[in-house]
C-alpha cells in the first residue's frame, strides 16, 4: 500500500519518535504467552496498576536491563471486543497515554493460530504506536506442519519479526534487543471511502495525541466508553460534543454494525497476509499412518507402542548420548586433551587458594563447573530434545495424553496432565510454568506437586544415566519403576485430598507425520545452546560456593552434624552433604558432583542418592517460579513434603535392599 503525508495514517506517523518509549504492552489473543514472556523479561514484584475507566487492574513491572515499565495484558480476540479482559488489554494503551509518557506494542502471536492472531496484530497496528511481532511457540510449528516467511512478514508490517519459544526461552536475548529498534507498523487497511474521510476529519481535530487519532475516530464510531472518556478529558467537552455530532450524523446515515463490519475487514486483510506468509503441510491421506495413529490411542496397541518408544528412547539418550557422546566429548576431549593443557597453563599461579578454586578436580571451577556442563549435560540434553521433539512433531505425545486420560483420572487430573509431567523431564522450571494448559486450580496444585516430587529434568538425566549406564540395566527399570510408582501414588493421594473437580480432555489430534529432520535438529540444537548459556555459570557460581565453604571448614561441619542422617538413615559416605550442598543452587550440579564421587560409592549408594536428589527440592529456580504461580503457602508446603519424603523414601530403599542382600551390582 502506498503513503501519503496527507492522509491521516501516514501524518501521525511522522510524529511519533520511537526512542522515547518508556512503557511497553504485551498483548495478544489467549494462551499464546504473554505472561510467560512478562515474567521472562521483568525483574521485581510485579505491581497491579489500576485501570479506573475498565474497573479493572492488570501487573506492571520494569523490565530488565532498560528503564522500561512493561504491563501483561489480558488475552483477547478482538479491539472491538465488549468483555472485561478485552477492554483491559487495550485501555492500558489509553491510561499510559493519560500520563503523556509514550508507550509501545509487543504484539504475541501463535504460530498455530496464525491468521486469528494475525487480525489482531493488523487491529493494533492502527494504534499508529512503536510495535514488535512476535511469533511465538515456533519450536510446535513443525509439528503442525506449518512454515512462516517471516521476512516477508516483516516488509508487510513493517516491522522487525522475531521467532521465539518463550515457554523455554528461546529468542527471548534478540527480542529483548529489538526494544530500541521498534518500528510503527505500515498503514495496512483501507476502510470504506465514508469510514476514511470521516476518520480524516477527526485527525484534523484530534490532534496532537499519543494514540492515533485514526484508532480513536474508530473508536468512537464504535462506541467504546473508554476512548469517549479519555477524548473528553483530553480535547475537552466541546470538542467532545462536536465529536459526538459527527458521530450521529455518521451512523444517521449508515445503519450497519461497525464492529462486526470492520472485523469483516481486518479478518479478510488477516486472511490475506497469512496466504503471503504462511503454508501449512497437507495432512496425510496414509491409510497406515491413520491407522497408526489410531493404534496409539487404544490400550491393547497403544501401552506396547509406548512401551518399545520409552526403550528406544533410553537407547538414544541413555547408551548413544550418555555413554558414547560423553565418552566422545567429556572423556576424551575435555578430560583427555583440555584438562591437562589447563593444569599445566594453571599450576604457575602462586596462590593455592586460587589456583585450586579452578583446577581441583572434586570442586573447581573448570573441571566441575565447565567442562562436566558442556561435556556431559550438553550431548544429553541434545539426545533428549531430539528425541522430545521427534515424538512431539510427530504428533505422538497428543495420543499419549489420550491414551493415559484413564490413569490421569485417578490422578484428579486428565490426559493434558502428561504435556507438564513430560516436560517436567526436560525442565522441572519450564514445566512448572506449562500447568497452565490445566484448567482447574486443583489439577495445577496436582501437577506442581508430582513434578516437585518425581521428575528429574533432562540435565539430571544426562548425569542419571550416565551413573546407571555402568549398572545392569535392571537397576535402570528398578530406578524408574520407583519414580512411576510414587509419582502415581503421589497424584491419587493429592486428588483424595485436595478440593476442586477435574475437567475432560478435550485435545486436537494433529496428524501423524514425519517430522523435519533438519528442523528438528536446528530446535534442538537452539534449546541445548539456551539451556548451557544459562546453565554453566549456575554450574561454576555452584561450584565457587562449595570450593569456598569447603576451604573455611564449613562443609566438614556440616558433615558432621548430619553425619547421623547421611550415614545410618542412608548409608551414605559423608562426601554426600557437598553433593546435596550443590543440589540446592542446581539439581543436576549435585548429579554431576555424585558422578564425580561415584569411585567411593557402591551401586546401593549410588541408586540411593540418585533418589534423593530426584525426590528433594528439584532447583532454586524451580521454587522460585512455584512461589509465583502457586503461592508462598504451597511453595512451603511441597518443599517441607518433598524434603521429609526424600530422606525417608531413601532411608526406606537404603534398609530395605540391605535386608534382602540387594546390591545392584
Amino acid at each position: 500500500m502506498t503513503t501519503c503525508s496527507d492522509c491521516s495514517k501516514c501524518r501521525f506517523r511522522d510524529q511519533i519518535d520511537a526512542d522515547l518509549i518508556n512503557h511497553l504492552a504485551i498483548v495478544g489473543n489467549i494462551n499464546v504467552g504473554k505472561t510467560t514472556l512478562f515474567s521472562r523479561i521483568t525483574t521485581g514484584e510485579p505491581q497491579l496498576v489500576s485501570l479506573t475507566d475498565s474497573f479493572g487492574e492488570i501487573s506492571s513491572a520494569p523490565a530488565r536491563h532498560a528503564d522500561i515499565t512493561i504491563f501483561d495484558t489480558p488475552g483477547t480476540f478482538s479491539i472491538f471486543g465488549k468483555s472485561d479482559e478485552e477492554r483491559l488489554s487495550r485501555d492500558v494503551l489509553l491510561h499510559v497515554a493519560k500520563t503523556e509518557h509514550s508507550s509501545g506494542i509487543i504484539f504475541i502471536a501463535d504460530v498455530k493460530n496464525l491468521k486469528r492472531s494475525l487480525e489482531l496484530a493488523v487491529q493494533y497496528a492502527e494504534y499508529g504506536l512503536p510495535m514488535m511481532l512476535v511469533i511465538n511457540m515456533m519450536d510446535e510449528a513443525a509439528s503442525h506442519g506449518i512454515f512462516v516467511d517471516t521476512q516477508r512478514l516483516s516488509e508487510i508490517f513493517g516491522l522487525e519479526v522475531y521467532q521465539t519459544a518463550i515457554r523455554e526461552g528461546i529468542g527471548v536475548p534478540e527480542l529483548l534487543d529489538g526494544i530500541s529498534n521498534m518500528r510503527i507498523p505500515n498503514p495496512l487497511v483501507e476502510l470504506p471511502p465514508k469510514i476514511e474521510h470521516f476518520l480524516d476529519m477527526i485527525g484534523k481535530i484530534l490532534t496532537p495525541s499519543v494514540i492515533s487519532p485514526r484508532l480513536l475516530g474508530i473508536m468512537l464510531l464504535v462506541g467504546d466508553l473508554s476512548v469517549e472518556s479519555y477524548v473528553n478529558r483530553k480535547f475537552g467537552p466541546i470538542v467532545f460534543r462536536r465529536l459526538k455530532e459527527l458521530i450521529d450524523e455518521f451512523h444517521r446515515e449508515d445503519k450497519s454494525y461497525l464492529p462486526i463490519a470492520l472485523g469483516n475487514i481486518y479478518q479478510k486483510k488477516a486472511q490475506q497476509i497469512m496466504s503471503e506468509v504462511a503454508s501449512v503441510e497437507p495432512q496425510s491421506k496414509s491409510r497406515f499412518t491413520q491407522k497408526l495413529g489410531n493404534w496409539c490411542t487404544q490400550i491393547s496397541t497403544g501401552v506396547p507402542i509406548a512401551l518399545v518408544i520409552l526403550y528406544l528412547m533410553y537407547m538414544f539418550v541413555g547408551s548413544f548420548g550418555a555413554t558414547y557422546l560423553v565418552d566422545m566429548i567429556e572423556v576424551s576431549f575435555f578430560q583427555g586433551l583440555i584438562m591437562p593443557i589447563a593444569n599445566h597453563l594453571l599450576q604457575p599461579i602462586p596462590s593455592q587458594f586460587l589456583r585450586e578454586l579452578l583446577i581441583d578436580e572434586n570442586f573447581g571451577v573448570i573441571p566441575t563447573g565447565i567442562f562436566l556442563a558442556l561435556g556431559l549435560v550438553g550431548p544429553v540434553m541434545f539426545c533428549f530434545y531430539l528425541a522430545f521433539g521427534l515424538l512431539e512433531d510427530s504428533g505422538y505425545i497428543q495420543r499419549l495424553s489420550v491414551l493415559l486420560d484413564r490413569i490421569f483420572r485417578m490422578m484428579g487430573l486428565n490426559g493434558k496432565g502428561v504435556i507438564p509431567l513430560i516436560m517436567g523431564f526436560s525442565c522441572v522450571t519450564m514445566s512448572l510454568l506449562s500447568t497452565r494448559v490445566l484448567e482447574t486450580e486443583k489439577e495445577k496444585n496436582i501437577a506442581s506437586f508430582i513434578l516437585f516430587l518425581g521428575a528429574p529434568c533432562a540435565p539430571m538425566l544426562a548425569v542419571m544415566f550416565t551413573i546407571l549406564d555402568r549398572m545392569p540395566k535392571i537397576v535402570t527399570v528398578m530406578y524408574f519403576a520407583f519414580i512411576f510408582i510414587q509419582m502415581f501414588l503421589a497424584g491419587v493421594i493429592a486428588n483424595r485430598y485436595l478440593p476442586g473437580e477435574r475437567t475432560p480432555l478435550l485435545m486436537e489430534l494433529i496428524p501423524i507425520r514425519i517430522p523435519n529432520i533438519s528442523v528438528l535438529v536446528r530446535n534442538s540444537a537452539k534449546k541445548t545452546i539456551f539451556f548451557l548459556k544459562e546453565a554453566v555459570p549456575m554450574f561454576a557460581l555452584s561450584s565457587v560456593v562449595v570450593f569456598i565453604f569447603k576451604w573455611f571448614g564449613g562443609l566438614q561441619m556440616l558433615e558432621h552434624s548430619l553425619q547421623h542422617i547421611i550415614d545410618i538413615f542412608l548409608g551414605l559416605p559423608e562426601d554426600s552433604v557437598q553433593i546435596f550442598l550443590k543440589a540446592i543452587i542446581r539439581r543436576e550440579s549435585g548429579a554431576t558432583e555424585l558422578l564425580n564421587l561415584s569411585g567411593h560409592y557402591t551401586h546401593l549408594q549410588l541408586v540411593v542418592s540418585l533418589l534423593v536428589l530426584t525426590i528433594m527440592l528439584p532447583c532454586t529456580n524451580s521454587a522460585m517460579v512455584l512461589y509465583k504461580e502457586r503461592g508462598p503457602g504451597v511453595t512451603a508446603t511441597l518443599i517441607a513434603i518433598t524434603t521429609f519424603w526424600a530422606i525417608t523414601f531413601g532411608s526406606l530403599v537404603n534398609h530395605f535392599c540391605l535386608w534382602l542382600g540387594i546390591t545392584f551390582t
